[in-house]
């Protein structure tokens, strides 16, 4: 994924973010993975290949440089929770639906949610979106915090979406990466690893033009600052 610039606001085409797998496409990799092969073995690699790869693609929103937005309408089950919970800030319409479908069609979530949704959204409440493959609508994303907030529609959650996308871009650009960095860092340590790793992050990045720049502007010019790409 290229976001070098700024950040991403990240929408699905059409009615639906994102409706799911298409099921006839599980048969030959799931329901009978090996029926074509000569050597089981090698049919399982292929398979682990694949599932290796999907985790890569949905992993390159999480590593994107820039923070992503996710702006969901419709419907966002499945893979779509898979990329929503890789973004690093997810809105909503109050009528779209949110389904970790996987139980639904006998498959283990495997590219993302079932490891990224639990520090979310808590626990227990994972546990049973994952379980029942219950749908719950945008207000209940909200309430659980699977989303930060929801609009009456469309128009609205992609101006807001992309009203904070600029707010974001005119921060310090070494702030902003270096503070999404450290977020996704936290969730996967300890508080002191975190802080560690913190320490020598700005240990190292603190001494920056944009800094002099954020001094310039608010304490001797009177002025919002101005910030170079990175």
């Amino acid at each position: 994924m290229r976001c070098d610039h700024s950040p991403v606001v990240l929408t699905g085409q059409g009615k639906n973010f994102c409706a799911g797998i298409d099921i006839g496409s599980l048969e030959a990799d799931f329901v009978n993975p090996s029926a074509n092969a000569k050597c089981p073995a090698r049919a399982r690699e292929r398979l682990l290949y694949k599932i290796k790869s999907s985790q890569n693609t949905i992993s390159a929103i999480e590593n994107c440089r820039w923070p992503v937005i996710a702006a969901v309408q419709g419907a966002c089950f499945g893979a779509g929770v898979d990329i929503i919970t890789a973004c690093d800030i997810r809105y909503s319409t109050q009528a779209a639906t949110f389904c970790v479908k996987e139980v639904d069609v006998a498959i283990v979530a495997d590219v993302g949610t079932l490891q990224r949704l639990p520090p979310i959204v808590g626990q227990g409440v994972a546990s049973e979106l994952a379980l029942t493959a219950r749908v719950i609508k945008g207000e209940e994303a909200r309430q659980v915090g699977l989303v930060s907030q929801c609009f009456a529609d469309e128009t609205a959650l992609l101006q807001h979406a992309h009203k904070t996308a600029e707010l974001i871009a005119s921060k310090s650009p070494l702030a902003v990466v270096g503070t999404k960095r450290v977020l996704v860092h936290a969730r996967d340590h300890s508080v002191p690893d975190g802080l560690d790793y913190v320490a020598a992050y700005n240990a190292a990045m603190l001494p920056s033009s944009d800094i002099q720049e954020v001094f310039k502007a608010v304490v001797k010019e009177r002025r919002m600052p101005k910030f170079s790409k990175l």
